[in-house]
């Protein structure tokens, strides 16, 4: 293990912890080893490729087992995997490749390991590779599996010891309890681990009633099937798309009143970039989880979406930035002078959008005009200090967290206050919501100036590092400006400088450097400290499936890419 790793400790189980430094296999996408890294290392950040295994193991019966991974697991606790999932390691015997070899041998070590089972019932010859899958899954902030898979089958009836510190829960299931598992999580209050829930929808569900045909089942494939994610965030995408329907089509009826033709283009051409509609959808998950949701929370959220679209156009105005969403800025796309009135009717159209909610009380109707006006005159106090600090050349870590609090976090705040007040709540648990969209708020925009550093030109849209270039003083930049010029010369010589025909190996290097440095991970620490701070809010509130979504949302915002 990395003698510099942070995750040793308290904060994980010590035999959990001990593994981590066992040293894996990595391999190209061909499942050819081209190397060895420590467990931990492998699992870090976006992962390195390494080969892996998921047995299952059928009894004479034909009834698989299924075990709930123990809570001190560090990646992935507490969810629902097959028979057993592990690595084979980069010691004598299980790096040998012909039948698959070393792979078995390790499948052998573990389910010993795992669940108890003496080698003497595990023959060797009795394990069959049916295929190989590679996929990524981010288990969380930190941790991420990408692995090139080796699926073994094996029917054996065994005696179970199960180990604690690695299971909590076995099941010995038919296809009809692992479906009825499966199509109800999260629901049923399970969650499925992401590469057991593939194996099964693609492959083992066509295998069962077939096992004493084991070859007609085998391929020699290597499946590339990308990105894959847990049923507990796939749910929260799934609330996403049905919410963003239902908002949708009060933006497009709202926008398109307009008669005048050129004006109602632009003001659709944000809304017709895409864009998963988050704000807009948050005044309903934050009612639901209040118990109080209607059909006035979508008129809420359609008009807030506006603003934030208007708040766009400007802000790509003031900004010089030509691009948003992977296509033109409104004053790209048509020219200034249009973009600035599109932005000034959006915000009129917002304000009759929401006056014309049927289901919203006038004196309620009165409370959501305080505060969005509010929170619009925030945004602008935001953006003016953004635009203050370019010219500034000192801005302080607090000045900065000011800015995002009005700019972006302010957004979310009154998502969740309105979305609380419309819902009934008590005024406790309206300030407590407010307080958890502040921070969710504040979490959010670290991420993006996170994404920006990091990220891809093709996959945010803009061009990457485009902070840097245009001199914004991110908490990145804050960070890495009040270390020693000398450490970060190229950083230096790019910030501020707007040149955006900068070499993408010039930002790489820059990148570098902020890795290097600690800024990155300094930026990383503070959104994991707002994170926190936004699940302390959420435990104020009785659980419930609602709940479940906000927690989910509180997450997703550490991996996203948006």
């Amino acid at each position: 293990m990395s003698e510099n790793s942070p995750f040793l400790g308290e904060q994980y189980d010590e035999s959990q912890s001990e593994m981590m430094s066992e040293m894996v296999i990595l391999v190209d996408e061909n499942d050819q080893q081209i190397g060895s890294m420590s467990k931990v290392d492998s699992h870090l950040g976006e992962g390195a490729l390494h080969r892996a295994f998921s047995v299952l193991l059928f009894n004479s019966s034909q009834k698989m087992l299924i075990q709930k991974r123990a809570d001190t697991k560090i990646t992935f606790p507490s969810v629902w995997a097959n028979s057993c999932c592990s690595h084979p390691l980069d010691v004598e015997g299980e790096t040998e490749m012909e039948d698959d070899l070393g792979v078995k041998r390790a499948a052998i070590r573990k389910m010993e390991q795992e669940l108890g089972i003496s080698s003497d019932q595990l023959p060797i010859d009795d394990f069959h590779l049916i295929t190989r899958m590679h996929y990524r899954a981010r288990a969380d902030e930190k941790w991420i599996e990408h692995e090139l898979d080796h699926i073994l089958l094996i029917q054996a009836d065994v005696d179970l010891n199960i180990n604690p510190n690695e299971i909590s829960e076995i099941r010995w299931v038919n296809q009809t309890q692992i479906e009825d598992l499966i199509s109800n999580s999260p629901d049923n209050g399970e969650i499925i681990a992401p590469w057991f829930n593939e194996i099964y929808s693609r492959y083992a569900s066509q295998w069962w009633g077939h096992l004493d045909e084991v070859s007609s089942l085998q391929d020699n494939v290597v499946h590339h099937i990308g990105d894959v994610e847990t049923s507990e965030h796939s749910s929260l995408l799934d609330a996403l798309k049905g919410h963003a329907t239902e908002v949708e089509s009060r933006i497009i009826t709202a926008l398109e009143k307009s008669n005048h033709e050129r004006l109602k283009k632009a003001m659709m051409h944000l809304i017709e970039g895409g864009g998963k509609r988050l704000r807009a959808i948050l005044p309903w998950l934050v009612a639901d989880a209040c118990g109080g949701s209607s059909d006035s929370l979508y008129d809420l959220g359609a008009a807030i979406e506006i603003i934030h679209n208007f708040t766009l156009i400007h802000d790509d105005i003031m900004d010089n930035d030509e691009m948003r969403r992977g296509r033109d800025a409104v004053h790209i796309a048509y020219d200034m002078p249009t973009a600035i009135n599109a932005g000034d009717a959006m915000l009129a159209v917002s304000f009759e959008l929401l006056s014309e909610a049927e289901e919203i009380s006038s004196d309620k109707f009165r409370s959501l005009v305080s505060i969005i006006g509010k929170m619009v005159r925030k945004v602008s106090e935001g953006q003016q200090l953004d635009m203050d600090f370019e010219n500034r050349d000192f801005v302080s870590e607090k000045e900065y967290l000011t800015m995002i609090s009005g700019k972006t976090a302010a957004m979310f705040t009154t998502c969740a206050r309105t979305g609380a007040i419309l819902s009934g709540a008590t005024p406790d648990v309206i300030e407590n919501l407010a307080d958890w969209g502040e921070n969710l708020g504040l979490c959010f925009q670290l991420m993006d100036d996170l994404i920006d550093a990091t990220g891809d030109s093709e996959t945010l849209g803009k061009p990457a590092c485009s902070d840097v270039v245009e001199g914004k003083r991110t908490l990145i930049a804050i960070h890495a400006l009040g270390l020693e010029p000398s450490n970060l010369p190229t950083f230096h010589e790019v910030f501020s400088s707007r040149n955006e025909d900068t070499p993408r190996e010039t930002l790489d290097e820059v990148l570098s450097e902020l890795q290097a440095s600690g800024s990155i991970d300094y930026a990383k620490d503070r959104a994991m400290s707002f994170h926190q701070k936004a699940h302390a809010c959420l435990d104020k509130l009785p659980d419930s499936p609602a709940l479940s979504i906000l927690r989910q949302l509180t997450d997703w915002q550490l991996i996203r890419i948006s």
